[in-house]
């Protein structure tokens, strides 16, 4: 298996749990960066391979190297749960080595027709944790998702609660950025959605971001409020992701953080602009109705891209659609 943004890797993770307990017969070596580790090491029967592309397996020589490192490990079948040039060059090589091999399909042209401005094909496409389900059939292996299986709450260490504090309230977790503009809420609205959670002394708002940009504008969303505190830049990633299981619910762009939190169990509400959730990257065991779209009505070509990265004129404020007031209600809601 080959993966690659944090979205697409957290996506994987809740059909291997369901794989693993459905075939505890059968071990797992998932392939990817060594970043992306911690997703896995609660999963039974799931190792690692780290996928070293600064130096061992890079370029072409360096996937040849891959090869053969994942062949020592004599390796039954291989799933390509990613599908670009490089995993290709890997998966043809396992298939003319005799293996069994299988990718996703991305459903590029149910994708456009879905995104296209003229003539949109606007209906629910297969989930990516259908598609990536349907790559273990081809090898075999039927995967039923009714029942997930989630990991326990992790225990948080003393470094987390320093930050934190001992949880005596409902904590809510925000992450208001996303990879493109297009699907990121305007931060004076989400500014209100703060200010309007902040007044219940019984929840505890940490928001979630990285770099150096993000954090200064997340000091200033939690400026001068007690119970709103600043999460990025303070944890280890192994250390965000404990905290986020122990989360009552996220509110989420379309974006890995949403997925990171539905495949801990965490109830996600998440906010759509350009994307939709009818493209297949809803996050995991979510209902439709935690996902809240911009109006259609009056921005008819949405969505306009599957992953945010096109630009529409006259259609940058399509998230204000959303009123900060739903927003609120529904995570209200989702904590009772």
């Amino acid at each position: 298996m080959r993966l690659s943004a944090m979205g697409d890797v957290a996506m994987t993770v809740p059909v291997l749990r369901a794989f693993v307990n459905q075939h505890p017969q059968v071990k797992i070596t998932v392939v990817s960066r060594p970043f992306f580790k911690p997703f896995f090491d609660s999963i039974p029967n799931v190792s690692f391979f780290v996928f070293d592309e600064k130096e061992r397996h890079k370029g072409f020589m360096g996937l040849l190297s891959l090869f053969h490192d994942l062949k020592a490990l004599n390796i039954d079948a291989f799933a390509d749960l990613h599908n670009v040039l490089r995993s290709k060059i890997v998966r043809n090589l396992f298939a003319l080595s005799g293996k069994k091999v299988a990718s996703v399909d991305k459903g590029r042209a149910e994708k456009k027709a879905l995104t296209q401005s003229e003539n949109k094909v606007f209906k629910q496409l297969p989930t990516m944790f259908e598609r990536h389900s349907k790559v273990f059939e081809q090898l075999g292996f039927a995967v039923d998702l009714a029942q997930p299986d989630f990991p326990e709450k992790a225990v948080l260490n003393a470094e987390i609660i320093k930050i934190t504090g001992q949880k005596t309230q409902k904590w809510i977790g925000i992450a208001p950025f996303a990879q493109y503009d297009s699907k990121v809420y305007p931060l004076d609205l989400m500014q209100e959605v703060i200010n309007q959670l902040s007044k219940n002394p019984d929840c505890k708002i940490l928001l979630f971001g990285g770099g150096k940009k993000e954090i200064e504008l997340l000091n200033s969303l939690s400026a001068n409020k007690e119970n709103v505190i600043t999460m990025a830049g303070q944890l280890k990633f192994q250390q965000e992701l404990q905290l986020i299981s122990n989360l009552d619910v996220m509110l989420s762009m379309d974006s890995g953080n949403a997925h990171i939190a539905a495949m801990l169990g965490v109830k996600v509400i998440t906010l759509w602009g350009a994307t939709h959730p009818y493209a297949g990257f809803s996050p995991f065991n979510q209902p439709i109705e935690n996902a809240l779209v911009s109006d259609r009505n009056q921005f008819p070509k949405l969505p306009t891209s599957v992953y945010g990265n096109k630009i529409v004129e006259g259609y940058e404020d399509a998230m204000r659609t959303i009123s900060a007031e739903k927003i609120v209600e529904k995570i209200k809601t989702s904590l009772k």
